[in-house]
């Protein structure tokens, strides 16, 4: 795994020795910022079951102001941790939270002052979404203005509406795809 593009550019990145983990590909993270580049400098992110930190640097090498990592394994949050010190990322660009998504989700939205431009969600696909994704809509942890992200297998169909956010763009690739929401 290696940075693509930005300021830690071709910088590689140490990965998940367990194969219960299942990076986002180099070629599926490309794909992922074609697309979302206009937003990503200056924008806070939040990547979910963060696994190897890949996609939150992947946006921190692109200029983005803040990226928040979270993933209940503590294996993931030490290897996130090494990630980011191999990027040199310095400590108010970055947390990381050693916890359930929705546990943290549930914090979150009780702290008025916690919103992200872009939010990132990669569970294991044997994970059930929509019990993640529920705090997500629910709340206003999402700018305005902010995009959401879940990446998922392309066989587990997603819906077009969660609550106030509306798919707008699904994007396929091999075994995995990538729906994207927003207001």
């Amino acid at each position: 795994m290696r940075v693509i593009a930005g300021k830690f550019k071709g910088r590689n990145l140490k990965s998940p020795p367990s194969m219960q983990v299942r990076p986002t590909s180099d070629r599926l993270r490309e794909t992922l910022f074609n697309v979302i580049a206009a937003r990503v400098p200056e924008a806070r992110f939040l990547d979910l079951c963060a696994g190897s930190g890949a996609v939150g640097i992947e946006a921190l090498s692109r200029g983005a102001a803040h990226a928040t990592f979270v993933d209940r394994s503590r294996r993931s949050c030490q290897l996130i941790e090494s990630n980011l010190k191999l990027c040199e990322v310095s400590e108010d660009e970055a947390d990381i939270y050693c916890a359930e998504v929705t546990e943290f989700l549930r914090q979150a939205a009780a702290d008025a002052k916690q919103t992200w431009d872009l939010i990132f969600l990669d569970p294991p696909y044997k994970e059930n979404y929509l019990r993640l994704l529920e705090p997500l809509y629910s709340s206003s942890l999402l700018q305005t203005d902010g995009l959401l992200i879940v990446e998922h297998h392309h066989k587990t169909p997603l819906p077009e509406q969660l609550g106030t956010l509306r798919r707008t763009r699904i994007l396929k690739q091999g075994d995995s795809s990538l729906s994207f929401y927003s207001c």
